[in-house]
């Protein structure tokens, strides 16, 4: 992934004195090529056109925008709702305290099963804390929230240095993308963050994120690999890493339409590349016993809808940064997506199974996992999802699940993005 080399402003003063003949000259030039350049007003840009070259990425841009975080800013002030909720919710949770303090650990430790782990549950709420306080850093522009994202931030990258055990990819995943994302506020929104502590930063998610996020997992469940792959994007950002970058947009290519069932896979769901699970028995075992298979339905529905709403979040966030960034990803998966929603959207909503479905049971216990996915669907491509629009007017809004989502009514609810 390449984009657009971002240009510094130049300003053309007044020549002066005995040299002024050869500036003059020389305007009409350095004018033309700011101006193919896109650095004078009026230039002529392409919002969203692939990018060329091999510059920097957008930043912000790791699924919020300055645009959206610009959106958001304004209707809070102007006492606008969902958005004003969403930010009181925001503000009045225990994230949003001034009081917040970190609690690093050198080596972060997730045991797979119901063994307590060491330092888990405490590296994702102060991701989500940082995440939290750059929001509201940059909607009351209180130097003060800025300045505790930093310390979070600062607590961690002085500290971390590994992860363990069998949960330490998805750990991982979950922490670094909410950190990729409190930086990227903090770091491009002049908030001042020193630039030897964001050189830290950028070595922690580096040397304990990035490689445990880059690996191939195609016999997990699929919310693993949407939930890697979120972070990876997310941190390639961050990082201007366009290896990283490259590689996340082809793993989304893949797990998502082996994830969420279209009739037009076929008899069978699609499975991702080096899958041992192949036959058709496999598969139905694979999506947890269920062999009858309709539009919208996800690997993991018959599980419960909890892990089928982080891999829709994720999904969500991969595409909407990749969006950020000039890459339509969304496009590719529309109707993956929209089927999806609606879905899970009714049966969330209290449909009954029915007898093919799960055995008719299903756990409905999806989180605030649908703002990001439904924005683009609804308010950009304009797409009817009335069981969707439905849900998300009965749980907005949408708060924080503790893990990797956060405050999405806030950022995404009818949010341009541009």
């Amino acid at each position: 992934m390449t984009t657009a080399r971002q240009h510094p402003r130049v300003r053309l003063g007044q020549a002066r004195g005995p040299g002024a003949p050869l500036v003059l000259l020389l305007v009409p030039l350095l004018v033309s090529l700011l101006a193919s350049c896109g650095t004078l007003p009026g230039a002529s840009t392409t919002a969203h056109a692939k990018p060329v070259g091999n510059g920097d990425f957008h930043h912000p841009g790791v699924v919020v925008s300055k645009a959206q975080l610009d959106t958001a800013r304004d209707r809070v002030n102007a006492g606008k709702q969902p958005w004003l909720s969403s930010y009181l919710a925001m503000r009045d949770s225990k994230y949003g305290s001034l009081a917040y303090r970190a609690t690093p650990f050198a080596t972060v430790q997730c045991p797979p099963d119901t063994r307590p782990g060491h330092g888990c549950v405490e590296e994702r709420q102060d991701a989500v804390a940082a995440y939290t306080q750059a929001l509201l850093w940059y909607i009351t522009r209180d130097r003060q929230h800025a300045a505790k994202a930093e310390q979070i931030m600062d607590a961690w990258s002085a500290e971390v240095k590994r992860h363990t055990d069998g949960n330490a990819g998805l750990q991982t995943a979950w922490a670094g993308s909410t950190w990729a994302r409190a930086a990227e506020i903090v770091r491009h929104t002049g908030a001042g963050w020193p630039e030897p502590r964001v050189h830290r930063f950028e070595t922690m998610l580096r040397t304990a994120y990035l490689p445990e996020v880059d690996k191939k997992v195609p016999d997990y469940n699929g919310n693993w690999d949407l939930a890697m792959t979120d972070a990876a994007i997310a941190i390639a950002v961050f990082l201007d890493d366009h290896r990283t970058f490259d590689t996340s947009l082809a793993r989304f290519k893949s797990r998502v339409p082996a994830y969420f069932y279209l009739s037009s896979d076929g008899k069978s769901p699609r499975t991702v590349p080096g899958s041992s699970s192949r036959t058709p028995r496999q598969i139905d075992t694979y999506w947890f016993g269920q062999n009858v298979y309709a539009d919208g339905l996800g690997q993991e529905t018959c599980r419960n809808f909890m892990h089928v709403g982080y891999s829709l979040a994720a999904t969500g966030h991969i595409a909407e940064t990749a969006w950020h960034q000039g890459v339509d990803l969304y496009s590719g998966v529309k109707d993956r997506l929209k089927a999806a929603l609606e879905f899970h959207s009714r049966y969330q909503l209290g449909a009954r199974a029915p007898g093919w479905l799960c055995g008719g049971k299903v756990e409905r216990t999806l989180g605030p996992d649908l703002e990001v996915d439904a924005n683009h669907l609804e308010n950009r491509l304009h797409l009817s999802l009335p069981q969707t629009d439905k849900l998300n007017r009965r749980t907005r809004p949408a708060g924080t699940d503790d893990l990797f989502v956060a405050w999405e009514t806030l950022t995404h609810d009818d949010s341009p993005g541009k």
